[in-house]
């Protein structure tokens, strides 16, 4: 699970003044019309692309345009003849919104990918309170450029991720066909090919600044490699290994499923069950709805809830199972049944919190779930090292959690908020190793056999969890708490895992009996243990080496939209909007925030942690107070008023919170 982070994709248009080279020859424009199914299509220029279905499609000169089915929120694909990247950008929203005026934050670099060159990312400044995102990316092929230009309100977006991932995911080049690996054998992950995958995790770990990780790797039934690199935490001795303890948060769902398999496997619940026959407090927001879920819906990332983690994430001290689900039952989906990926951890809390319940229910649904994952998978598979105890997990060999500053310099994390999982543990509340995780992992390729050679559950339940349930982009679905990809052919099974400060997955290859797992101790790690998977593949199939290329550039460009917006903040924060605060401040799912100021330094009280604040005057005059705290930074509230009273509004993309003073 990833919180909130620091950076906010926001960007420009510096060249609209300057010369444009002339584009590709206008289209006769196209009437838009709703696509009745997912559509194979292509740009002016002949590159191809898949149309999502609802959306509308339209060409308007050199600009292919795709419109969301809420209206108002678009994707632009212009095909431009310019002379540089430049060029091309100007002429691209001259073509698309010639009196477009969102500022320019930040130009980033891009790797080049699927047959595209030259690429750059173009990050452009919104007000918050227009609640929408802006940003375009220049790319080169068949001496064209091709811009994207993604234009879309913020709760559209995020509902529609997976849309924008096919649209994306199959944007390739004219005449391009995309690096397959299907019927390839893979290489022996022999001496020389470990010491590449382990000179990618250095390189990338010097690119990122992440601290330490931890790698682990099995071929045909064998652990290959297990140690680690760089250091447990800074500024102590110690590199991690195969038996030091990170946090691995969502790769708990596929753990947290495998326990509710054993319960199908001994038929006490069905895929197909209702949940609220096996758990009767569960609810969603309204009866109707309640009364549709089925075991499955809880953790496939299938029926339409939305993420709505702030509100665990800031009121969580006295949080238990059991008011974890009083809160689901307040949230309802946004999307239809199967009809889009939308990633909810509360469900998936409750996935897990109804295996408890079945297995023991006479138990509290906490005590239950711990019970029933340490007999049902920790137990069998010998994960000695594998805890939701915190305590425990913090005792001996274990990593600490880091992030970077808000002026980008790596540090240790505010990680208390990392407690805000225990009431929701089974969206990403356990810890573990790379020893313990790759049991696991080898348990997935042997189909259910144990390392005694005895079944844990039957082949065929095991592997209804990667069923696809929802597609999360092109050649990417998601079953019950994993996913699989099969973009270069040969199908990769795994599931990543985000909190503050440690970032994780778990991987493994089906058709070659390999798996991987990576564990890292800080924000980006998310880069490192994503990229990782391509790595794996270039490694073992002797693939184009595109892995480090794309390291190098998403740090970059990590850490030039991070100062990006830090030349955009003041901290501490500014005096004028400082002192026009309450002294207190309250939202009745929230809780409350306290504001203090000792030395200059504007400070806002949470309960669970603070932070001190920096401030940000926003395109529409308005002004946003940010969180600056390492792990935990970014997270903006706009200042108002409402009835007479001071406000502040933090919004996710999907709600917003107004907190009144009190």
């Amino acid at each position: 699970m990833r919180a909130l982070q620091s950076v906010v994709l926001s960007l420009t248009l510096p060249w609209l003044g300057a010369a444009v080279a002339a584009p590709v020859a206008p289209v006769a424009a196209a009437a838009p019309a709703a696509l009745v199914k997912d559509t194979p299509s292509a740009t002016v220029a002949g590159n191809t692309f898949l149309a999502p279905v609802g959306w509308r499609l339209s060409v308007r000169g050199p600009a292919t345009l795709l419109e969301a089915p809420e209206g108002g929120s678009w994707l632009a694909l212009i095909d431009i003849d310019a002379p540089d990247a430049n060029a091309a950008l100007a002429a691209a929203w001259a073509a698309y919104k010639p009196d477009a005026k969102w500022p320019l934050k930040v130009a980033t670099p891009i790797a080049p990918k699927d047959g595209w060159s030259d690429r750059q990312g173009f990050s452009y400044q919104t007000s918050p309170n227009e609640r929408r995102d802006v940003s375009a990316e220049v790319r080169r092929a068949n001496k064209l450029w091709t811009v994207i230009i993604y234009d879309m309100a913020g709760d559209v977006g995020e509902k529609r991720g997976a849309q924008v991932g096919q649209v994306f995911g199959k944007l390739l080049p004219k005449g391009y066909q995309r690096e397959s690996f299907a019927g390839k054998k893979a290489n022996r992950l022999d001496a020389a090919r470990l010491a590449d995958l382990g000179g990618f995790i250095e390189r990338a770990m010097a690119a990122t600044g992440v601290p330490g990780v931890a790698l682990g790797l099995v071929q045909d039934g064998k652990v290959v490699y297990s140690g680690g690199f760089g250091v447990k935490e800074m500024g102590k001795q110690g590199r991690p290994d195969g038996d030091t303890r990170f946090m691995i948060a969502s790769n708990t769902k596929a753990m947290a499923t495998l326990m509710l398999a054993t319960l199908v496997d001994e038929q006490k619940i069905g895929w197909e069950s209702t949940a609220v026959s096996l758990l009767p407090s569960f609810k969603l927001g309204s009866d109707q709805t309640t009364r549709q879920v089925k075991v499955k819906h809880l953790i496939c990332a299938c029926t339409g809830m939305p993420r709505q983690d702030l509100e665990w994430l800031l009121e969580f001290k006295d949080m238990t199972p059991a008011s974890a689900m009083t809160l689901l039952g307040t949230m309802q989906p946004t999307s239809g049944f199967g009809e889009l990926f939308q990633y909810s951890n509360p469900m998936a809390a409750a996935a897990g919190y109804l295996g408890g319940h079945v297995a023991y229910p006479q138990m509290e649904l906490g005590a239950a779930y711990d019970k029933a994952m340490q007999e049902r998978v920790f137990g069998p598979l010998k994960m000695t090292n594998t805890t939701h105890d915190f305590k425990l997990a913090k005792q001996g060999n274990v990593a600490a959690a880091h992030a970077p500053d808000v002026d980008g310099r790596m540090t240790h994390a505010e990680d208390r908020t990392n407690l805000s999982v225990i009431p929701v543990r089974p969206a990403g509340g356990a810890w573990s190793t790379v020893n313990d995780v790759l049991r696991y992992v080898q348990m997935e390729l042997d189909g259910g056999r144990l390392p005694d050679g005895k079944q844990l559950l039957s082949r065929d339940v095991l592997m209804a969890r990667r069923a696809p349930q929802v597609t999360v982009s092109t050649d990417v679905t998601y079953g019950m708490g994993l996913q699989v990809n099969t973009v270069y052919g040969t199908p990769v099974v795994h599931h990543g895992g985000d909190m503050i400060g440690f970032h994780s997955d778990m991987m493994w290859l089906p058709e070659h009996n390999v798996g991987a797992v990576v564990l890292t101790n800080a924000d980006p790690g998310w880069m490192v243990r994503s990229v990782f998977r391509r790595k794996l593949l270039e490694v073992l199939f002797d693939g184009r080496p595109e892995a480090d290329a794309q390291i190098s550039a998403s740090a970059k460009s990590f850490y030039d939209e991070l100062a990006a917006d830090r030349k955009l903040l003041t901290v501490p924060a500014a005096a004028a909007v400082a002192t026009g605060l309450a002294k207190t401040y309250g939202h009745p799912v929230l809780g409350e925030i306290r504001v203090s100021q000792l030395d200059n330094a504007l400070r806002f009280d949470f309960g669970e942690y603070a932070s001190d604040m920096g401030s940000r005057r926003n395109p529409d005059g308005t002004d946003s107070l940010l969180t600056v705290v390492p792990g935990f930074s970014g997270l903006e509230f706009v200042v108002g008023r409402k009835d007479d009273k001071r406000t502040l509004t933090l919004r996710d993309a999907q709600h917003e919170y107004v907190l009144v003073e009190r």
